[in-house]
């Protein structure tokens, strides 16, 4: 019963920091302005190395539980960090479960990186996009629209994805993964 409690509780604590994390929001330069980048996934990849995949999945769902009672988005941008977020603490966690150093703490983060970066771009492309459109009544041009705003190469739905979907998660991916690395041994100890 004891060691259920502890688990339960550090990730209470971890989704708590990632739902706290996840309001701090700053816009990214030549990136449409819904884009806006947050440090939220740091606790929930913490929260999986230390803890494992399926903790980090738990992280990454409250944190986003708790965001969409002020969702702007009539929920779809939480489930879209949900699933966006899940594509990259899972397959960290699990690449760096079987390789428990900093070699593969680096090459689990790139692993995950890459698998959020190819999973938001699909997702986007055939569910997500969509869904923003209908949920919030958008012409089918708007969000491309918005996209040619801050960078004139998107034109249509696919260059948006390559210009806009792609690179923000990679850059999002490469900096939650850099400071993952700095601070993650520092906070391991507290959560084993």
């Amino acid at each position: 019963m004891h060691t259920n409690l502890a688990y339960t509780t550090r990730i209470a604590i971890l989704a708590s920091a990632a739902a706290i994390l996840m309001v701090l929001e700053l816009p990214v330069i030549f990136m449409p302005g819904f884009l806006k980048l947050d440090f939220s996934e740091i606790p929930a990849i913490i929260g999986a190395f230390a803890l494992g995949p399926l903790a980090g999945c738990l992280i990454v769902l409250l944190k986003n539980l708790i965001h969409l009672s002020s969702t702007q988005t009539a929920g779809i941008g939480e489930m879209a960090n949900f699933l966006v977020g899940t594509f990259l603490v899972v397959p960290a966690a699990f690449v760096y479960k079987c390789k428990k150093n900093r070699t593969g703490a680096v090459i689990a983060l790139i692993a995950g990186t890459v698998s959020m970066t190819l999973a938001a771009a699909a997702l986007n492309y055939w569910v997500l996009i969509p869904l923003y459109q209908v949920a919030l009544h958008l012409p089918p041009e708007a969000i491309v629209n918005m996209g040619r705003v801050a960078n004139p190469l998107i034109i249509d739905l696919k260059t948006f994805i390559v210009f806009a979907i792609v690179p923000f998660n990679l850059f999002k991916g490469i900096l939650v993964s850099a400071i993952t690395m700095l601070v993650y041994k520092k906070v391991s100890p507290v959560l084993h």
